[in-house]
């Protein structure tokens, strides 16, 4: 007897997460985190099966909801079961999630210098640096096919608990979250920006002596930035712009969106522009999230 439409969404109706990314770069403190928000999950769990596992999860009569496991380097020859894996995945009508964890090379260099530990990729012939280097190569095609990129150079454990509970308890079935981060180009440009937006064409709040020391979320910054010239205009173009393009995104599929307002410092008119945007988003029906990434430097 073939299996009803009622009987395939109930074993359909897990939310499945693969947690990846570079050694050192946070997996541990992140499963630890989807642990908290109630999914089974597994670490170190071979590639080859990934599969398997899923489908445990997908026959649990519900018990099984939300499930995440952890894969990495350290799965050795099984790694290279991963794309194989994906592929039967989605031949099985799995909901699943890439989420990938990354940072700079002196960031994981220092990170593996304090904990003494040993990098998966190390050996006689191979230097800590040319390790973190080598797995980040590896791992870049399972990079770009991730459905979320999240850079821990400098995101505390705590923050990037909260920024996983975000997103993964913001997100419905087939919803897409939209993420809005404010971040100064003198600290660098978001490594997980899907879209970028230069503001330093504004007048800067900087130069005014009684902005100067506050924020952008400051209301009198905010309606300065706003009533710059060009600010109204530049919204119009952009509303315009995200109205086209955010559905679209959504129908290929793509449950995490991150949007970038870059400005000098970080400080004053990205942070002004992205809080706006957020409000103008969410009225639109969007489920939007917010970062201010260098607002405290």
């Amino acid at each position: 007897m073939g299996e009803t439409s009622r009987e395939k969404a109930k074993r359909t109706a897990v939310e499945f997460v693969i947690v990846t990314g570079q050694s050192g770069a946070g997996k541990s403190e992140a499963i630890h985190c989807f642990e908290d928000l109630g999914f089974f999950c597994v670490d170190n769990l071979p590639p080859a099966l990934i599969p398997k596992f899923a489908e445990l999860c997908l026959h649990s009569d519900g018990r099984v909801s939300r499930a995440a496991v952890v894969i990495d380097v350290r799965g050795g020859a099984f790694f290279d079961d991963l794309a194989a894996s994906l592929v039967e995945l989605e031949r099985m009508g799995c909901d699943c999630r890439i989420f990938f964890l990354s940072a700079s090379d002196e960031v994981l260099v220092r990170r593996y210098k304090e904990t003494r530990r040993r990098h998966p990729l190390s050996g006689e012939e191979r230097t800590l640096l040319e390790s973190i280097r080598e797995e980040r190569a590896l791992l870049g095609t399972l990079k770009e096919r991730a459905h979320k990129v999240i850079d821990t150079s400098e995101l505390p454990a705590q923050q990037l608990k909260s920024e996983v509970a975000s997103l993964f308890t913001a997100r419905g079935a087939s919803e897409m979250v939209v993420t809005i981060v404010s971040f100064g180009y003198k600290f660098g440009v978001p490594l997980d920006a899907d879209v970028v937006f230069d503001l330093r064409f504004l007048p800067n709040p900087h130069y005014v002596a009684e902005l100067r020391p506050l924020p952008g979320t400051d209301e009198a910054v905010r309606d300065f930035v706003l009533a710059s010239p060009g600010a109204q205009e530049f919204l119009q173009h952009l509303r315009a712009f995200l109205d086209f393009a955010l559905p679209r995104y959504a129908q290929e599929g793509k449950a995490y969106l991150t949007i970038a307002l870059g400005c000098t410092g970080g400080r004053h008119r990205s942070v002004a522009l992205a809080g706006h945007l957020a409000q103008q988003l969410a009225a639109r029906g969007y489920h939007v999230l917010v970062e201010h990434r260098d607002l405290g430097k």
